[in-house]
């Protein structure tokens, strides 16, 4: 008996430009990561070039056709750090390092369901629930990993709250957001506070159930959003002073969603009820410095009627163009949206499945 293995195609990338060409001075462009539905093992990544108005679907199993099963299972997070491009893929337990110039795998690091990232130094934090992908009342309480970024090797760890999620880094000190997920109805309801010098938990501070998203202003503030319960406590975004580390209020505005761009925190809420079975959405700013809600729709030109399921939100730090992702139905291609500081559609692109996380670069991406 006797056989023969054909050579297995290569995955080539799409292409197409989406606007005209621009002159950026910093931002040269962005990766974009689509999740992929859980168990579909459809992660990929898509690059837009400012310089010449294109846009890439799936470039990763191009420059790295021997990497079995490419990026892998849930693209939860990414991030540029210096000259690496990081996916944080969760069902695959893994951060894939990519060179941020090529997408060339360079390694990755294999962490238990882990969520998401942020840098200090050379050094690399990722949050873990630490446990299966699965609902537990008795599910462990997570971690945080610190990676040091040379050598691509964990370091230390250090044990925080429940199914831990985004985290920011301020005055030598990591809050992390624990959500508690898995322990539904127990959620959590506290951040972390990590002293970095010694990977240890110097403080929790008790906030509101089912914590996730994170972002800092430059007043010393963090903003942590809470997702309720989907049935009679709803979604709300509460804001810790740093040199207090206390809850000084909240904002009344729901959020799935979020990013800061100099004073303006953008949101985008998906907010779904089991009372109800609908998702309420809305598009809303508050300004960080005058700490009050600017809009309650940043989308002007009635483009927000076009978007079936608003899931990932990006503002360009130089242009301060709008990034909305459209996950559409979960299971099939989304878009991505791209509006003028106004709020005015400028150019729209499909995506690949579940559209979630954007990494703006400043370094250029070499086709």
């Amino acid at each position: 008996m006797a056989g023969c293995r054909k050579e297995i195609p290569m995955i080539r990338s799409e292409a197409e430009y989406v606007t005209s060409p621009t002159s950026p001075e910093r931002i040269e462009g962005f990766f974009l990561v689509n999740e992929g539905n859980m168990g579909s093992n459809k992660c990929t990544i898509d690059h837009f070039n400012a310089r010449t108005g294109g846009y890439q679907r799936n470039i990763y199993p191009e420059r790295n056709p021997d990497v079995v099963k490419e990026l892998g299972d849930v693209g939860n997070d990414i991030a540029i750090h210096k000259d690496r491009l990081y996916v944080v893929v969760n069902c695959s337990n893994l951060v894939e390092v990519m060179d941020v110039h090529t997408a060339e795998h360079i390694g990755s690091i294999s962490i238990p369901n882990c969520r998401y990232i942020v840098f200090e130094g050379d050094r690399a934090y990722v949050s873990s629930y630490a446990g299966p992908v699965q609902i537990d009342p008795e599910a462990r309480p997570g971690k945080v990993v610190e990676i040091d970024t040379e050598s691509l090797t964990i370091k230390r760890e250090v044990v925080v709250g429940y199914q831990p999620e985004e985290m920011v880094i301020t005055g030598g000190r990591l809050y992390v957001a624990n959500s508690g997920g898995y322990r539904f109805p127990n959620y959590d309801r506290t951040v972390s506070v990590v002293d970095l010098e010694s990977l240890e938990v110097v403080n929790t501070i008790d906030v509101a159930i089912n914590l996730h998203r994170m972002e800092l202003d430059r007043h010393g503030r963090i903003y942590v959003s809470s997702r309720g319960d989907y049935y009679g406590t709803g979604s709300d975004i509460y804001v810790i002073d740093t040199a207090t580390e206390k809850v000084i209020g909240n904002l009344g505005i729901a959020a799935s969603e979020m990013c800061i761009d100099d004073d303006r925190l953008y949101t985008i809420s998906t907010e779904w009820s089991y009372t109800s079975s609908s998702n309420e959405v809305s598009y809303a700013v508050y300004d960080t410095a005058e700490q009050r809600i600017v809009s309650h729709n940043f989308i002007t030109d009635g483009t927000e009627k076009e978007i079936s399921l608003p899931y990932g939100l990006a503002v360009n730090p130089e242009t301060k163009e709008i990034f909305v992702c459209d996950a559409t139905n979960y299971v099939t291609p989304g878009y991505l949206y791209c509006f003028t500081p106004e709020g005015k559609l400028k150019w729209k692109v499909r995506t690949g499945d579940i559209p979630a996380h954007i990494a703006f670069s400043s370094e250029p991406y070499y086709y």
